[in-house]
């Protein structure tokens, strides 16, 4: 079967199967004229970015309701923005969100460049988010290549060169199957089909329309692709928050640094993350003691162990670190993951619960 061909039985099933997705614009309204919202197109592939679909619909939805466009978002308050992306994690994306969306406001007349070299120079937007938003809502012939393309170009033509040294060659194998004509549904096909068919364990290789022309189906060995290269061991890092309630019901909080880890979220007062015992002063006088319990948190690249001081804290409290959040403002949905697993821990430690 030629690449063309290929290509084209991509077409035809995700004209008939494609996902409902928010963010997407069907195949027949596409064929018909209607566009994708290049907003909703960089919107989605941002928050998809290190994240499931099903995890990212009610984000969206928030999101898109507060924020319609990209010049509503770009005159969003900091803490908002970040207060409705917790939970979804790896919070850098949040703050380029909001610098991409002030740049285009800003820059482009409230309106995302049409090409991959204009989306490329925007803030935040890589290689992949480039092509995607490209392909996508403007329909230039680009390759997007993500996991789950990755996956269907090394059992389609048999890859066995592990992950992450694949890479290239399977972004050169998506190049030559992507049409001229459509492109942006081609690259919503192939992202289709190793979401719901060609999946990470038992591909439903019998249902696939491309099943003529897959090598790794015809050698056997299609179930066992990609292959990927030993993942090392995690180290675990260890560190102290220090979680505080002034007697009128405000907690004590800091905004982290806007780099590194959770940059610029709320968090609370505490010790830097590292492999050995931490050691810190508390960040206000007073009679802090230890919860006895311990938030247990995976990173990327970490595990966490965060152990929990408490304390009660007098009307008068002058802390070195912080400020005061009144317990009216204080929305524990704005913390990022971490921090919430250390609020509802220590929620019941004080003496006024």
């Amino acid at each position: 079967m030629r690449d063309a061909e290929v290509s084209r039985n991509l077409l035809d099933w995700y004209d008939v199967h494609a996902r409902d997705l928010p963010w997407r614009i069907g195949p027949a309204a596409r064929v018909s004229g209607v566009r994708p919202d290049p907003y909703a197109v960089w919107l989605s592939e941002v928050m998809l970015q290190q994240t499931t679909v099903a995890a990212v619909r009610d984000y969206f939805h928030r999101f898109t309701a507060r924020w319609p466009d990209v010049t509503a978002l770009a005159a969003a308050e900091d803490a908002q923005v970040m207060g409705e992306w917790a939970g979804l994690g790896y919070y850098a994306r949040a703050r380029n969100l909001l610098k991409c969306a002030r740049a285009v406001a800003r820059d482009h007349g409230g309106r995302f460049p049409d090409t991959r070299e204009g989306l490329l120079a925007l803030p935040g937007i890589g290689p992949y988010t480039a092509a995607a938003i490209a392909a996508i809502a403007f329909d230039r012939p680009e390759t997007v290549v993500d996991g789950n393309v990755e996956r269907v170009m090394a059992r389609l033509f048999a890859v066995e060169t592990p992950l992450p040294t694949a890479k290239p060659d399977l972004t050169a194998l998506a190049a030559r199957l992507t049409p001229a004509e459509r492109p942006g549904c081609h690259a919503q096909a192939v992202m289709d089909l190793g979401a719901t068919i060609c999946t990470p364990r038992s591909p439903a290789c019998g249902i696939c329309p491309v099943m003529a022309a897959c090598a790794g189906r015809a050698r056997g060995i299609a179930a066992d692709l990609p292959r990927k290269l030993p993942k090392g061991v995690k180290p675990t890092r260890l560190g102290l928050a220090y979680l505080g309630r002034r007697t009128d019901g405000a907690w004590l909080l800091e905004r982290r640094p806007d780099r590194g880890l959770l940059g610029g979220m709320l968090g609370w007062p505490g010790t830097d993350w590292a492999e050995t015992e931490p050691v810190s002063a508390p960040p206000a006088v007073a009679d802090w003691r230890p919860l006895g319990a311990e938030v247990r948190h995976t990173f990327t690249h970490f595990h966490l162990r965060l152990a929990l001081w408490v304390a009660d804290l007098p009307a008068d409290c002058a802390p070195a670190r912080g400020a005061f959040v009144d317990r009216h403002d204080f929305r524990p949905s704005d913390l990022p993951t971490v921090m919430r697993k250390a609020f509802d821990l220590a929620r019941g430690g004080f003496a006024s619960d």
